[in-house]
């Protein structure tokens, strides 16, 4: 079994992107990358062999939620996540930290750990760095990442200092601890918020533990997409260079593009999954809502430019009907349609930094999908 590394294959003369390859011990994967998320060892409503179309072949799991429901100790008993889910490709698992911001108001943070609520029963539960990494060499993934803490955007400079430093003791005690570096990547978390010194001093601190590869956290959690854009713009040259770079929760395809120009190799989001649920799609010439009464009789294709099944078999008016009538197929043809789109366009911005233009790219497809070259709009 192979053990984990990157390597850049292009930079892109007109934007500076860069294109590489990520291989894992469960396969090589070509960066800039999107992965799905799949919370609870499954991208909601479809299975392995959909998961499989509608990706590059790498995928997420959520740490806190597998931790608490059935237990890190069942997974290890199938053999991980994979074994779990009957998924014989890559993993990747976050690390419990962000549940430490989206659950704030049944958490406290020390330095030990935190003390969260369960936020279904109530029960008093701990999570320390050693717990996260412990619970994630359990899960098996192919690339983990450290215990980190993500705080408000906009929270003041002391507390974000603060903030930091206990991320960066985490992330050491993290890695001390972790079993299986052979094949399972350690990924250490940026965090700082706005403030550009705590950034700075976040990845120099980091780089000093020395990591297979780095995050980006603490964005897309409230700031504007400029504020997102200048911090990236900001970090790209402090970033190891030869060293794979993945930008947490972030997935809305004007973020994608612009996440690569900015030197971004990985991205993940639930944003494809939970909008298709809600009726929304993704197409060639932006997002529509089937739900919309527009659609009734509407005999075109979801996306005439799509060659997924969904978009080659049904009409717009059949997929309507599915939402009017509250049939699950629905949900299910939407997701699928979602993330083929999505992995559609890492495929073509690939290719554009290969052939040295992703800038005309972001202008064409921009101009299509949100029908102005520039876009602020998720």
């Amino acid at each position: 079994m192979m053990g984990f590394g990157f390597e850049l294959t292009h930079i892109c003369k007109q934007s500076g992107a860069r294109c590489g390859v990520l291989h894992t011990p469960h396969g090589d994967f070509e960066t800039p990358i999107f992965m799905p998320v799949g919370t609870q060892a499954t991208v909601k409503t479809l299975d392995v062999k959909e998961i499989n179309e509608v990706s590059d072949g790498l995928i997420l799991g959520n740490t806190y939620h597998l931790w608490l429901q059935p237990g890190d100790d069942i997974i290890k008993q199938h053999g991980g996540i994979r074994g779990f889910m009957k998924w014989d490709k890559a993993l990747l698992t976050d690390s419990g930290g962000f549940q430490v911001f989206s659950l704030s108001k049944i958490r406290k943070i020390k330095e030990e750990g935190v003390e969260f609520r369960h936020h279904l029963s109530g029960e008093l539960l701990h999570l320390t760095p050693e717990d996260s990494i412990r619970i994630q060499n359990n899960l098996g993934a192919d690339i983990i990442m450290s215990f980190d803490e993500c705080p408000p955007f906009y929270s003041d400079y002391d507390y974000m200092k603060e903030s930091v430093d206990r991320t960066i003791r985490w992330a050491k005690r993290g890695k001390e601890v972790h079993q299986f570096p052979d094949t399972q990547a350690l990924f250490g978390i940026v965090q700082g918020g706005p403030f550009k010194d705590l950034r700075k001093h976040s990845i120099e601190e980091l780089i000093k533990i020395d990591f297979p590869g780095y995050s980006i956290g603490g964005l897309s959690v409230g700031e504007t997409k400029e504020e997102m854009l200048e911090m990236l713009q900001f970090l790209n040259p402090l970033m190891p260079y030869d060293k794979p770079r993945y930008l947490m929760g972030v997935g809305s395809p004007d973020d994608l593009v612009n996440g690569a120009i900015h030197g971004i190799d990985m991205f993940d989001c639930v944003l494809p999954t939970r909008i298709a649920r809600h009726g929304t799609a993704m197409t060639s010439q932006g997002k529509i809502v089937i739900k919309n009464k527009t659609y009734e009789s509407d005999m075109a294709p979801l996306d005439s430019k799509c060659d997924c099944h969904v978009c080659k078999t049904y009409t717009r008016s059949y997929l309507r009907h599915l939402f009017k009538s509250q049939e699950i197929l629905g949900l299910r043809l939407i997701t699928y349609h979602n993330l083929y789109f999505l992995k559609n366009l890492m495929k073509q911005i690939r290719e554009a930094i290969k052939s040295d233009r992703l800038l005309d790219f972001k202008n064409t497809f921009f101009e299509n999908y949100y029908g102005k070259a520039e876009s602020s709009s998720k």
